[in-house]
């Protein structure tokens, strides 16, 4: 079998005949794989495959057969030896600097541009080497996207099962409920000390004097946004699943937009639903759409990118559906991405301190966006919940998010990650007694629904509150747990 693969690329090289549609595709396979293989929870939807063969593929081809008739005109014969070549390498480099890099970089095509022709010009005789290439890359990203597709087909479900009938809690009292993300905001107990020493007073009295109850030292469950609002929306832990993404929570975004225990419980209150957000980040690999309102359209949403563009007002799309439907319970999950996080790649970090400078302006940002919203539901309802919550920490104190794989015994770093703001407006300044126990993320709405339905039988299943990382670096790679139940530094492989 080798020795035949071996004979039929030989062939291939050493013949004159020209194969346009082979050029085609192997300049677009590559690109294709390389996208998948490296976020395929942005596209594992077939919408998504069929957009990246027509734009890949089937263009590339119609291209390439295109030039190849017009080529053949007598006033572009001198030419003609060189265009396949400088075909293949450009739309090559374009295509994959598109998957790795979304988006128009002029300088960086203009340089593509003019490598493409230099090697079309000095190196043309090569090009059935380079195609050849091409198809070894593409092969070889296949064996690093099978088992990506594999583990997701074979993820097991079994954490998404509740431990009671909690989704078929019946409310006692409806009132509209607010879950406000603020992207990595952390907690008012770790921004004055640590890496952050941060003077947050103004903001703490506005949430002061529109009674709400801050709690201190309250963190995430898991490391970033998907992780952490999956376990959040599940009220359960999953464990990254056994994962080795910082990300991963296998399926995150279905969950988070398509159905989970807390939609389920809401809906079955006869709850209308809302997801109002500034960026597309959870709807980029279009999930079936569970909320029954939603202020950004899948049609604007890009099929490439990372859905972290210029940020949407907010206040218009809340404004309208707090007054629309009037008679009607509402949950609103309101997400935005101030203060977040610093820079997620080496090359991008401008190091520690200004990196947390960065933050900080952020910071601010994030307040004046709480303020307007706060301001906008207690003019519009006032007897409401409002819950604001964040997703993770801002990983202050670090150079880039990529450092959380590395092992550390540091106790500020280690809160910098998952220490997040949790602050709850219950109706009438009155909150439960058993409000003691919001400590983590993953415990907040199953608190939450045992107020609703005054039924404090949903709070024999709470979850541990201990905090979980993903290791690559300086111990065995796995999940560890990093702060256990108290709130204690350790470091205890899942």
């Amino acid at each position: 079998m080798a020795t035949k693969i071996k004979q039929i690329i030989s062939d291939f090289i050493s013949n004159q005949k020209q194969y346009p549609i082979v050029y085609a595709i192997a300049a677009g396979l590559y690109p294709i794989l390389f996208y998948y293989s490296n976020n395929f929870t942005l596209v594992n939807t077939w919408a998504h495959l069929a957009y990246f063969v027509f734009y890949f593929l089937m263009i590339p081809i119609v291209l390439f057969i295109l030039l190849a008739k017009i080529f053949t005109l007598s006033l572009l014969q001198n030419w003609r030896k060189f265009l396949f070549p400088f075909l293949n390498v450009a739309t090559f480099l374009i295509l994959l600097k598109i998957s790795y890099y979304a988006g128009v970089q002029k300088k960086i095509i203009l340089g593509i541009l003019i490598v493409s022709g230099l090697f079309s010009y000095f190196f043309s005789k090569q090009l059935k080497k380079v195609v050849v290439f091409q198809f070894l890359l593409a092969i070889l990203s296949i064996g690093f996207l099978i088992p990506k597709i594999y583990k997701q087909i074979t993820n097991s479900t079994e954490w998404l099962i509740q431990p009671d009938d909690i989704e078929k809690v019946v409310f006692k009292n409806t009132p509209n409920v607010y879950f406000i993300q603020p992207d990595g905001y952390v907690n008012f107990s770790e921004l004055d000390k640590g890496y952050y020493q941060i003077d947050n007073t103004d903001f703490a009295s506005f949430l002061t004097d529109n009674k709400f109850n801050y709690y201190n030292n309250f963190r995430s469950n898991y490391a970033s946004t998907l992780s952490s609002n999956s376990a959040t929306f599940m009220m359960k832990h999953h464990y990254y699943n056994e994962g080795t993404s910082l990300s991963e929570s296998v399926n995150a975004r279905n969950i988070l937009i398509t159905k989970n225990s807390v939609l389920d419980v809401f809906k079955n209150n006869n709850y209308k639903t809302y997801f109002v957000t500034e960026k597309p980040y959870l709807l980029l690999n279009r999930p079936k759409m569970g909320y029954d309102a939603c202020n950004i359209s899948y049609q604007d949403v890009s099929y490439i990118g990372t859905g972290l563009g210029q940020p949407l007002d907010l206040l218009p799309p809340i404004k309208n559906y707090l007054e629309s439907d009037t008679d009607v319970a509402k949950f609103f999950f309101i997400e935005f991405f101030n203060p977040g996080h610093i820079t997620r790649r080496e090359l991008d970090s401008d190091g520690i301190d200004e990196e947390k400078k960065l933050w900080k302006e952020s910071l601010d940002s994030a307040n004046e966006k709480l303020k307007k919203i706060i301001t906008l539901i207690n003019d519009k309802d006032p007897n409401s919940i409002i819950i604001i919550m964040a997703d993770h920490g801002g990983f202050v104190g670090m150079k880039n998010t990529i450092e959380v794989y590395n092992k550390t015994e540091d106790r500020d770093l280690i809160y910098s990650i998952f220490s997040s703001s949790l602050a709850i407006r219950w109706p009438n300044n009155h909150a439960p007694k058993y409000d003691v126990n919001l400590k983590s993320a993953v415990n907040v709405f199953r608190i939450l629904f045992s107020y609703l339905g005054d039924n404090e039988k949903y709070l024999q299943h709470l979850q541990n509150n201990s905090s979980y990382v993903i290791i690559r670096n300086g111990a065995p790679k796995g999940v560890y747990q990093y702060i256990d139940e108290v709130g204690n530094i350790t470091f205890k492989k899942q």
